[in-house]
């Protein structure tokens, strides 16, 4: 049967989710099976999206495919390349905070992760007044005399596999998405062949090893680089493994009881450093929590700032009543990120979030700036509603 190995993978896959380490609790599963529905659509997206030769931008993951601790306040997208071919990319800059580039060398594995061949943001590009630019990826070119290659022409090192792009969001109800697009320069007006069962069996096979490989990683992903830091901290400011050159992040677990309450105090960087600085929560599966329809992640922008220039974030189970509540939706356990992109100058230990964990019912005398981060009646609604808006105009953006 064409789908058998597919079909094969989906019940390899949902053992996978079953047997998962972390598993304590019926919602815990429950959570395992929601993620592995978004698992299975996004294999068979990328799959058929594994187009070296007519490529195009995929999204790598969203609000219902989610993977990797995915950033609420980004766009993922991703094409596949080949190393000997040229490429031409298009688009029209957005007024997103930013637009980033990565070229790597392979795909995310259980063991490994890819070697990042190029990375750079939209800083490094020419852009036309009204947002168009063009830039070219493809083998080293003749330099004719000059040391480096023209502008906007980025050289694939040996290995080049995918080109990733991410555009982030820090204002969600004023920022809006550019266009993109990409093609094999030597392919324009041509058109690929037809697909036969032969290929359609390899591409079933091709999507079970993604969902297998999607699962496997991203349940030990956290061993790397979470779990082995001491519960309820957070380190210094680092640079994302395998990420951006232009990105630190800080990174812990919490593990909270109800009547707890996580405070994350840290700088605000301010435009000049970060035009981006933002903080999600996770779940064990590592995966964001629903960012839509609770306010699991907030942004510099979307946060309340304390008057001595600090962001003081509470991460708690029931309502503290102030702006920048974290909701656990009825976890205890689970990580949280702040990322800074886009940045001026490397950051240190003193830029990063300082924790403490304290009872739910001290906030307010643990708050240095309580009364100003209480919000009125009706406003945390108000914030929901403009978060679930936000997110459904972005994704038809």
């Amino acid at each position: 049967m064409l789908t058998q190995s597919f079909a094969d993978a989906v019940l390899e896959a949902e053992k996978i989710i079953a047997d998962a380490p972390h598993i304590q609790s019926a919602q815990d599963l429950a959570e395992g099976y929601d993620y592995l529905a978004g698992s299975i659509s996004a294999s068979l997206h990328l799959a058929w999206a594994y187009q070296r030769d007519f490529p195009y931008f995929v999204q790598s993951t969203g609000p219902y495919t989610k993977m990797g601790l995915d950033n609420p306040d980004a766009l993922y997208l991703h094409s596949y390349l080949r190393d000997d071919a040229e490429y031409v990319v298009t688009g029209r800059r957005g007024s997103t905070r930013d637009l980033s580039f990565q070229v790597l060398n392979g795909d995310y594995s259980p063991v490994d992760v890819p070697d990042s061949l190029a990375a750079f943001d939209d800083r490094e590009l020419d852009i036309a007044a009204d947002g168009s630019f063009e830039l070219r990826f493809g083998p080293p070119r003749p330099n004719s005399g000059r040391q480096h290659p023209p502008r906007n022409y980025f050289t694939l090192e040996r290995g080049s596999a995918m080109l990733a792009v991410r555009e982030v969001y820090s204002d969600w109800a004023t920022e809006r998405r550019g266009t993109l697009r990409i093609q094999r320069a030597d392919k324009l007006g041509q058109a690929p062949e037809p697909a036969d069962e032969a290929l359609l069996t390899k591409r079933y096979g091709v999507a079970g090893k993604i969902l297998l490989s999607r699962l496997r990683t991203f349940l030990a992903f956290p061993e790397w680089f979470y779990l082995k830091e001491p519960v309820n901290t957070m380190t210094a400011p680092r640079r994302t493994p395998g990420g951006l050159a232009s990105q630190f992040s800080s990174a812990g677990h919490f593990d909270l009881a109800p009547d707890q309450a996580m405070i994350v105090t840290v700088p605000y960087a301010g435009p000049d450093v970060a035009p981006y600085q933002g903080i999600q929560l996770g779940s064990m599966w590592y995966v964001s929590l629903d960012y839509i329809n609770h306010q699991t992640s907030l942004t510099a922008d979307q946060a309340r700032k304390d008057p001595d220039g600090m962001l003081r974030f509470v991460i708690a189970q029931a309502d503290p009543g102030v702006a920048n509540w974290l909701e656990l939706t009825g976890r205890r356990r689970g990580y949280v990120q702040i990322r800074w992109q886009r940045l001026a100058r490397d950051l240190g230990p003193e830029h990063g979030p300082q924790v403490e964990v304290v009872p739910a019912a001290s906030l307010p005398d643990m708050l240095p700036h309580y009364e100003q981060a209480r919000l009125a009646p009706g406003e945390y609604a108000a914030r929901i509603a403009a978060r679930q808006a936000a997110v459904a105009e972005r994704m038809l953006g």
